[in-house]
């Protein structure tokens, strides 16, 4: 910049557009990564019969491991697949490891499907009809 010109900023207006074009954008993104984290978790069957069983109440790891056929160490991935989804807590009371459900968070991934318009918040069943439909086409 030439020695003695005044260094031009932008308008309040501008500026505050800019941020919030900036803020939203970054929200989008978050909202983005969280959505692909739950419905990368709620690919698995395994995944979802563990948030089914979470439905009922708080479980121990081992209670929740029980009904699989697999290791402890299987299932503690599972459980960190969840909890880093954010759709499942888990915290420990003395020397046992239990997990929550955390119901609110899928809320976004309810919000995103039903930006669509075709579908109920519980049908599911639609959704996968239309994805099967939509992959069949392409």
């Amino acid at each position: 910049m030439p020695q003695g010109q005044i260094p031009q900023i932008p308008s309040k207006g501008t500026f505050n557009h800019s941020v919030d074009d900036r803020i939203a954008l970054g929200i989008s993104q978050i909202m983005a990564c969280s959505l692909d984290l739950i419905f990368s978790a709620l690919s698995d069957p395994t995944r979802r019969q563990i948030l089914t069983l979470l439905l009922e109440d708080d479980m121990a790891v081992t209670d929740v491991a029980e009904p699989f056929e697999m290791s402890l160490a299987a299932i503690s991935k599972h459980l960190t697949v969840l909890t880093n989804a954010g759709l499942i807590q888990q915290e420990r009371r003395g020397r046992v490891k239990w997990c929550k459900l955390d119901p609110d968070a899928m809320q976004a991934a309810w919000a995103w499907m039903q930006g669509f318009g075709q579908f109920d918040a519980l049908d599911l069943d639609g959704l996968e009809a239309y994805i099967e439909k939509t992959l069949q086409d392409s």
